[in-house]
């Protein structure tokens, strides 16, 4: 166990928060070392997996900090189309999406690029281009950082919704998730119909993708309108998309005819909140340390000695500029700490 370590390797809008304590877990006996100890029994907690979707809010975190870095996958069944393959927590998600395109196996390719790790996913059902974690996640083991007892959760049992699941609620702070087992195919039809995957496939003349090519495309979209993090400080999208009902969509439409949309179940309409942003004109708004990505407005950037309570008061100024222009509250996506 390290004191007063500086957190900014460890969260991507590269803050500098020191954490009163700092351990490194490679494997599980470690994760129930610590739980054991005195130390840890006195002292708050943080989890930290790949910091890619965390907002620390002050310069010193008084407690410890866990950072998961275990590493392990493997296949533990194959039958049939299917395919169960077993990934531990601190696996990188985007190699561990790459290796499963590699192995030519659906489910998790449109989920390609996505940074953090493996254990972190499940906690924001992580999603991008009409596929999300919930679509392929057959159950993750954890560990209850309260009793360091061992405990399964089937899908049902995780409770997922938009970037939403129980560990971001009522279980927040109390599991660590050790692995992730995924129900995967050896063939399935490809999700393509979402943002502009159609549109880049075209513009390269690939009229019917193969599973890499779909991985690959994702890839270059997203490292078009996404800052690299090792230049820019950023956590992705920082905002949820919301979702309204069908009657203020309409009401909205009205207003502004070319506002995008995606039709969701029971009269509901999920509208883009980085369009929302643009129009209210944030887009590539910054001043000397913080911003708005001029190619994403869904993007928050750090670009350097700020803190990250200069991000959260920006966060609330776009969210009150949305709600006066559109009626639409908008929420982060982003954990603050």
């Amino acid at each position: 166990m390290k004191t007063n370590v500086d957190l900014q390797p460890y969260n991507s809008f590269g803050f500098h928060t020191v954490a009163k304590h700092f351990v490194e877990i490679n494997d599980i006996q470690e994760l129930e070392a610590l739980i054991r100890s005195d130390v840890f029994k006195r002292e708050k907690h943080l989890i930290l997996s790949g910091g890619n979707n965390v907002l620390f809010q002050d310069e010193f975190f008084d407690g410890i900090v866990m950072h998961i870095n275990t590493k392990g996958i493997e296949v533990v069944e194959n039958q049939g189309n299917d395919v169960v393959v077993k990934a531990q927590g601190g696996e990188d998600w985007p190699e561990f999406v790459k290796k499963m395109v590699a192995m030519g196996l659906y489910g998790v390719e449109n989920l390609a690029h996505i940074p953090g790790k493996v254990g972190a996913a499940p906690v924001q059902n992580i999603g991008a281009y009409g596929m999300e974690l919930k679509d392929s996640l057959l159950q993750c083991e954890a560990i209850e950082l309260a009793t360091g007892k061992k405990r399964v959760f089937t899908k049902e049992e995780c409770q997922f919704g938009y970037r939403n699941s129980i560990f971001k609620n009522e279980l927040k702070g109390q599991y660590v998730i050790i692995s992730v087992d995924f129900l995967l195919k050896k063939d399935a039809p490809l999700h393509l119909e979402y943002g502009n995957i159609k549109a880049y496939l075209e513009q390269n003349g690939i009229e019917s993708p193969t599973l890499l090519q779909l991985h690959d495309a994702i890839c270059a979209i997203r490292d078009a309108k996404l800052p690299d993090v090792k230049k820019i400080g950023s956590a992705g999208s920082f905002f949820k998309n919301p979702v309204i009902s069908a009657e203020q969509f309409e009401a909205l439409q009205k207003q502004h005819p070319n506002i995008p949309h995606y039709d969701e179940p029971n009269d509901k309409v999920k509208v883009p909140a980085g369009w929302l942003i643009e129009q209210a004109g944030w887009k590539g708004w910054r001043d000397e340390h913080v911003g708005v990505y001029e190619k994403q407005a869904l993007v928050l950037v750090h670009y350097g000695g700020s803190k990250g309570q200069d991000v959260v008061e920006l966060a609330q100024r776009i969210q009150q500029s949305v709600e006066e222009k559109f009626g639409i509250r908008i929420s982060p996506e982003v954990n603050f700490v």
